[in-house]
């Protein structure tokens, strides 16, 4: 599995979604997704948006391992100031 695979099954399953997708062995991999579909709702409900947007792929062991952020626009944009 590519990360571009993976940026893009997010992507569109997640309405006005940005996905930052790393992995340095197409197994286990790390995604940062930000979308403001993710207002008013849990991380637990985010990461369940994640992970229903790439449908079996985590059972059929085609992505081993997710380490997931999920941000609003809002989130994003105060965690990219504090950085700087």
């Amino acid at each position: 599995m590519q990360s571009s695979e993976i940026k893009q099954l997010i992507e569109q399953g997640i309405t006005n979604s940005t996905a930052r997708i790393h992995t340095e062995d197409n197994v286990h991999f790390e995604a940062i997704v930000i979308s403001d579909e993710f207002v008013n709702k849990s991380k637990i409900q985010q990461q369940r948006m994640v992970y229903k947007s790439l449908g079996n792929l985590i059972e059929t062991g085609d992505v081993h391992a997710l380490h997931l952020k999920t941000y609003t626009q809002d989130m994003w944009q105060k965690t990219q100031q504090e950085a700087q």
